[in-house]
């Protein structure tokens, strides 16, 4: 009789088992949506839409599934939390809770290891880094020249000729400029035709005086270097208006297949002024002609009021610009706050949402914006959570990397690797941390050799990456 008894038991256990298996969640689980919904109603006014943008948060009472669920239900009066336990059921608490521990889990991807020695394996491919340049303080621009030889600027007012051999040679004559913050001398490029005309082209923080008070621009200006001088110089462009603010501005400079200029500039720390504002010149991509003329065709070059070097807006801080030859696309990589980095493809006149949209929060954990989508506004190809400052970007082309042929890498300065953006029909379809631990990544740059080079920052070095 037991046997029978127990016999029935367990067939009644297996039968229970399946139909919730079927139903696909238990009779009292939460699904992850539910949770989500419940975040959305009773949480995103204060802390934001997306529930993962607390990943890398400073918890004020602990990060433990137990702590969450504690802060939730009890709140905290001091500090304008309200208490829910009697207004959202325990079970949801609990799923809540659950999820941010499982997001938080996400910073730890980016715990990598540095390789005993200089030689890195990849899908595919093996890498040693070969140092061209050293004892900088942060190498931020970098081209190279027909011969094989490197320009490099360094942040705090240099710009160096590099040779073959590591040695460094001082460009005199440079524009003075404001090495403070995220300030300095920035990026650097050469004229499509350099061969035949020598332009080289720099952006920088400018800077003057107002009532004592130093305001501040990103600049572009162009000239050609003779006996290790620059000569010939023009300014094309300075960012109106200044602020004195010395950070977030921008500063990549990069050439189309139709010999336009494109550069980035901050919104310089004023997001609620400049970004959507376009008789401000801030928190844009810009296209000049080479002269630094004004193109016809430039989106708002004719409306009477609008910034006629405008070719998109609403952005933060751009730091990654680039151009597929191929494709034809214009690709940019942006900082966020915490969290909402982006990778954007740019297009004539779009309007990339900063500040109205983000993915990410703001440093002290308050929400910027509560939408992450709007009709009229860009949607990011991908975007990163926790926030990896991705800073530099190339894409590889060439035969001496076929495992990242047409795949973008991107610096990150925060998590101190570099990022690979495997690409498919113009599609992020996975990633890869290589160079783990290199040290803050500033810049990534396809030189004219066909070798991919970064550079890093404290000490500031760049390397060549060689594969095997």
């Amino acid at each position: 009789m037991f046997k029978k008894s127990l016999m029935a038991s367990l067939l009644l256990c297996l039968l229970f088992l399946s139909f919730t298996a079927k139903q696909g969640t238990a009779p009292n689980a939460v699904s992850e949506e539910k949770a989500k919904k419940i975040y959305a109603e009773y949480c995103a006014g204060c802390h934001g839409e997306k529930m993962e943008a607390f990943v890398d948060r400073k918890w004020k009472y602990g990060n433990t599934r137990e702590a969450i669920i504690a802060s939730i239900s009890k709140g905290s009066a001091d500090f304008g939390m309200p208490a829910y336990k009697d207004a959202i059921k325990a079970k949801h608490i609990d799923k809540m809770a659950a999820l941010m521990v499982e997001y938080i889990k996400n910073v730890d991807q980016y715990k990598l290891t540095k390789p005993a020695n200089n030689t890195f394996k990849s899908e595919g491919m093996t890498i040693t880094l070969d140092t061209i340049a050293k004892d900088m303080m942060s190498p931020w621009g970098f081209t190279q020249l027909p011969g094989g030889n490197y320009l490099i600027t360094d942040k705090v007012g240099v710009l160096y000729l590099v040779d073959q051999k590591q040695n460094k040679t001082v460009i005199k004559n440079t524009p003075n400029v404001l090495a403070e913050g995220q300030g300095g001398l920035l990026d650097i490029e050469l004229h499509p035709n350099y061969a035949n005309n020598g332009w080289v082209y720099i952006s920088y923080s400018k800077f003057k005086l107002e009532n004592n008070v130093k305001m501040t621009s990103t600049a572009i200006m162009r000239a050609k270097i003779k006996n290790n001088e620059f000569t010939e110089q023009q300014e094309l462009f300075e960012a109106l208006p200044y602020t004195r603010t010395k950070h977030h501005y921008g500063s990549k400079i990069m050439f189309d297949d139709k010999g336009y200029l494109f550069f980035s500039v901050g919104e310089r720390g004023r997001e609620n002024e400049f970004p959507q504002n376009t008789v401000s010149d801030n928190g844009k991509i810009h296209r000049l002609n080479d002269d630094g003329t004004i193109p016809n065709d430039n989106p708002f070059a004719t409306d009477g009021k609008s910034r006629g070097s405008i070719y998109s807006y609403g952005h933060r801080n751009p730091q990654g610009l680039i151009f597929d030859k191929t494709s034809g696309i214009i690709w940019e990589s942006e900082h966020g706050p915490r969290g909402g980095d982006e990778l954007n493809i740019i297009r004539k006149g779009a309007n990339y949402g900063w500040p109205v949209i983000s993915y990410g929060i703001n440093y002290d954990g308050k929400p910027i914006t509560n939408i992450s989508k709007k009709d009229g506004m860009e949607q990011p190809e991908i975007y990163w959570i926790p926030s990896i400052a991705p800073c530099g970007m190339a894409m590889v082309t060439g035969d001496k990397y076929p495992a990242w042929k047409g795949n973008i890498m991107i610096g990150s300065l925060r998590f101190k690797y570099l990022n690979r953006c495997v690409m498919k029909n113009n599609k992020v379809v996975s990633e890869e941390k290589l160079l783990p631990d290199i040290g803050r990544l500033r810049n990534v740059k396809m030189g004219n050799d066909g070798y991919l080079y970064v550079s890093v920052e404290n000490p500031g070095m760049v390397f060549r990456l060689k594969p095997e």
